[in-house]
C-alpha cells in the first residue's frame, strides 16, 4: 500500500520542505507554499504503464530507422509551421495562453480537420459533452470526435490503450488527477505525476498527445518548471484577448524550429489564419503624422512588418513618466539614454510613451533604430517619410550595428511598397545582389546619420 507524507510545496517552481516558508527557497515567490500530501505511489503508475517490453529494449543507433516518419497536418497551415511541419507520432504537444484566447477553439478546429481521416479522442475535464457539442456547432465542427468527460488520468490512459485513437487531446491538465495522490487536482505533484503518465502512454503507444494548460497571474504556464521539461513541444498563445489578433509562439520544440510563429484573427467562427501579418499590423497606419516609423523584425524565417508608434510630451511633473507597451522597458530608457548622450535629443523634462501597434511584441534588437527614429520624430514634431523603413541594433556608443537577414528585410520592405530603407552600413556592405523591387538603401554608422536622413 502506498504510503502518504505531508510536505510543503511551492505552487510555482514546485520548490518541496518538510517545513512551511513564508518566502519560498527556490523562487523567492511569497505565500506559495501549500501543504499537501505526498503519495509516493509514481512506482506503482510506472509498473502499470510499462506493458510494451519493445519500448524500454535498447536498440543500437544504427538499427533505429526513421524512413517511416510520419507527420499528420493539421489543415491550420500557421499550427503546422509552428510544430514543424505537423503532429509526430508520439509526440506530447502543452499549449498553453490565457484564458479565452483560443486554446480550444483551435483543437477543435484540428479535430475538424482531422476528423475524417483518423481516430481522435477529445478528453474534457472542465466541460460537460454538451457543452462541447454546443461549441462544436458554433465552429462548424462535424467530424467523428469521441467525446470523454474525465478528470481520472488513469481511466483516461487505459481508454486510449483500448481505443487505440490516433490522436489525444486534454483540455486540460490541471483538471487531471491520480487518485493514489492525496494532493487537490491542478497542485504541482498532481500535474506532475499526470503529465508523466500521459508522457509514456504517448511513448509507449506512439500517439501524439495535446494537453492544455493554465498560465498564472505573471502568464506563465501554471504547474511546475518540470511540465515543460517532459513535454516535447511548448506552444503559447500571445496577444490580448480584448483584441482579435492572435500569435502562437513556439517555447520549446524538440521536432523543429523555436523561431517560427503563427498569426490568426479570432472570429466568431473560431481563429483564421493571418498569411500576410505585415499587411494586417500596417492597416489604418496614418500618414504625415509624427513619431511613428515602421520596423522589419525576424521570426524564424519569416520577415514581419510592424509599426512603431512614439510620443514625447512636455512632462507636469518633476520626473518624466515613461511608458513601453510591445518592446522592452528597460531597452527603451537605453535608447533614450543613447540619444541624450550621443545624439544631443534630450527627453529628460519630456513624458515618454513607446507601442507598438497590433498587440505584437519586439523583442529583436533589429528594431533598435525604428524606436530611435520614432522618438526624435515625435520629440521634433517631424513626421517619418510613410515610405521609410529602418532597421539595426544601436551601441552604447550610438554607433549602428549590423542584423542578420538583411536581404529578406529589403525584399519584404520593397514587396510591400516602401522605396527607402536605412540600414547599418556593414549590412549594405556586404549585400549580395539578391534584392528585389525598387527601394533606395542608406547605410549609416551612427544614430546622428540616421537621423539626418529623416530630417531632410
Amino acid at each position: 500500500m502506498a504510503k502518504s507524507k505531508s510536505a510543503y510545496i511551492c505552487s510555482e517552481c514546485g520548490y518541496e520542505s518538510p517545513k512551511w516558508y513564508g518566502k519560498c527557497p527556490g523562487c523567492g515567490e511569497w505565500n506559495t507554499m501549500n501543504e499537501e500530501f505526498v503519495t509516493t505511489a509514481s512506482k506503482v503508475v510506472e509498473q502499470k504503464v510499462r506493458s510494451v517490453s519493445s519500448y524500454s529494449k535498447p536498440l543500437k543507433l544504427k538499427e533505429i530507422t526513421t524512413g517511416d516518419e510520419f507527420r499528420y497536418k493539421t489543415g491550420i497551415g500557421e499550427l503546422d509551421n509552428v510544430l514543424g511541419g505537423g503532429i509526430v507520432k508520439g509526440s506530447l504537444v502543452l499549449i498553453g495562453g490565457d484564458p479565452g484566447i483560443g486554446k480550444s477553439t483551435i483543437l477543435l478546429q484540428v479535430c475538424q480537420n482531422l476528423g475524417s481521416q483518423i481516430n481522435i479522442l477529445y478528453v474534457s475535464g472542465e466541460e460537460s459533452r454538451r457543452q462541447i457539442k454546443l461549441r462544436a456547432d458554433r465552429l462548424g465542427v462535424t467530424g467523428d470526435i469521441l467525446i470523454m468527460t474525465e478528470t481520472d488520468v488513469e481511466v483516461v490512459s487505459e481508454q486510449i490503450k483500448t481505443i487505440k485513437p490516433e490522436l489525444v487531446i486534454i483540455d486540460s491538465i490541471q483538471t487531471m488527477n491520480l487518485t493514489q495522490l492525496n494532493s487537490s487536482p491542478g497542485s504541482v505533484t498532481q500535474v506532475r505525476e499526470c503529465t508523466n503518465l500521459l508522457m509514456r502512454t504517448a511513448k509507449a503507444l506512439e500517439i501524439p498527445v495535446i494537453v492544455v494548460g493554465h498560465v498564472n497571474k505573471d502568464g506563465a504556464i501554471a504547474g511546475p518548471k518540470v511540465l515543460e521539461h517532459i513535454v516535447d513541444a511548448v506552444l503559447y498563445f500571445e496577444g490580448d484577448k480584448q483584441l482579435t489578433y492572435r500569435i502562437l509562439r513556439a517555447v520549446k520544440n524538440r521536432f523543429g524550429s523555436t523561431n517560427e510563429i503563427g498569426v490568426f484573427e479570432m472570429t466568431y467562427n473560431g481563429l483564421k489564419e493571418v498569411s500576410n501579418p505585415s499587411l494586417l499590423l500596417l492597416s489604418g497606419r496614418p500618414t504625415g503624422v509624427s513619431g511613428t516609423c515602421v520596423a522589419c523584425t525576424m521570426e524564424g524565417s519569416r520577415p514581419i512588418l510592424a509599426e512603431v508608434q512614439a510620443l514625447a510630451t512636455n512632462s507636469g511633473y518633476g520626473t518624466a513618466r515613461r511608458m513601453s507597451t510591445g518592446f522592452d522597458y528597460n531597452r527603451m530608457n537605453l535608447l533614450i539614454a543613447v540619444l541624450e548622450k550621443k545624439g544631443g535629443y534630450y527627453f529628460a523634462g519630456a513624458d515618454t510613451y513607446v507601442n507598438v501597434v497590433g498587440g505584437f511584441k519586439l523583442d529583436e534588437r533589429a528594431v533598435d533604430l525604428c524606436v530611435a527614429l520614432a522618438l526624435v520624430s515625435s520629440l521634433k514634431d517631424i513626421p517619418v517619410p510613410e515610405d521609410v523603413i529602418a532597421f539595426g541594433e544601436i551601441g552604447l556608443a550610438g554607433e549602428i550595428r549590423s542584423v542578420s537577414h538583411a536581404e529578406k528585410r529589403i525584399n519584404e520592405a520593397a514587396r510591400l511598397g516602401f522605396k527607402r530603407c536605412i540600414l547599418p552600413f556593414y549590412n549594405l556592405k556586404n549585400l549580395s545582389k539578391d534584392i528585389s523591387g525598387d527601394i533606395e538603401l542608406f547605410g549609416v554608422r551612427s544614430v546622428r546619420q540616421a537621423v539626418k536622413i529623416i530630417m531632410e
